[in-house]
């Protein structure tokens, strides 16, 4: 029998199991049994919350395929809520190893329980050998790709995963999921790449719709969201500081100018707690 506890940041969801008290086996086969939204539990990955010999706790990802992923800005906001709602901490400052690096969480507490949570998603990479996507120039704002009858004009960013980042007029009525599997896969991204259709409504506010690797739409990705603040400033489209609408709800963005650090603040909100018998 496994606890779990079905969390999700602006309806990105993922099955979170505290692995400082339960033994796991077969983290992979176990993310896609329940990940699947008919047969298991339903959601978009698996997290682990485990020890961390470098932080205060360790967060692995694992998408709805299996694959094991470096982060997800999301999904590291529930961390926080699950470990102090959880009793495993009494810090609202916390911080969290993670496969892309330590990240520093700022808890917002009301009534007892997490609501908001601030992350220091650290510095975006630019360097398209990081990235990484096969590119000749840094930074890169200007690789064209063919998808199917269209051809689009993207922006690289890492936020520790890579993300593709093109603007769209009209983000809502955009096929996401015809030109977002084509790109996911194409031959400029050697580890694959998240993907996300973004549209300006005006320097302090956009739109964004994002296709994940490894998962497909989502409702929200905090990574996708983190890289399109600063593909859009690299591009004088907005300001250092924007507002994200994403299918799932809003996420505040803010590049800061002295420290080069991105700073990603929104909900988490916990769904139910079960077990898991399997």
């Amino acid at each position: 029998m496994i606890k779990f506890t079905k969390m999700h940041g602006l309806g990105n969801d993922y099955v979170y199991i505290d692995c400082i008290n339960q033994h796991i086996e077969d983290e992979s086969s176990l993310a896609r049994f329940v990940s699947n939204r008919n047969f298991g539990i339903g959601s978009d990955g698996l997290i682990l919350i485990c020890k961390s010999e470098v932080a205060d706790f360790k967060m692995r990802m694992f998408n709805s395929d299996g694959s094991e992923a470096e982060m997800c800005g999301n999904g590291i906001r529930c961390v926080g809520k699950f470990v102090y709602d959880k009793g495993l901490t009494n810090k609202t400052k916390i911080t969290i190893e993670t496969l892309a690096g330590i990240k520093n969480l700022i808890l917002n507490v009301e009534g007892n329980e997490v609501k908001t949570v601030r992350v220091d998603m650290g510095e975006p990479i630019l360097n398209p050998d990081e990235i990484p996507v096969i590119y000749t120039k840094t930074p890169v704002k200007d690789l064209v790709i063919k998808a199917d009858d269209r051809e689009f004009k993207f922006t690289c960013v890492s936020m520790g995963n890579p993300h593709a980042i093109t603007i769209v007029d009209n983000v809502k009525e955009f096929d996401v999921h015809k030109y977002g599997k084509i790109v996911e896969v194409d031959k400029a991204f050697p580890k694959k790449t998240n993907v996300e259709f973004v549209e300006i409504i005006d320097n302090k506010n956009i739109k964004m719709r994002v296709w994940e690797r490894g998962a497909g739409e989502t409702l929200a990705c905090g990574t996708g969201a983190c890289a399109t603040a600063v593909s859009c400033h690299l591009n004088g489209l907005t300001d250092r500081e924007v507002n994200i609408e994403l299918l799932g709800g809003m996420l505040n963005i803010k590049w800061d100018k002295n420290d080069n650090h991105i700073y990603m603040t929104g909900p988490a909100v916990t769904v139910f707690d079960g077990e898991l018998y399997k």
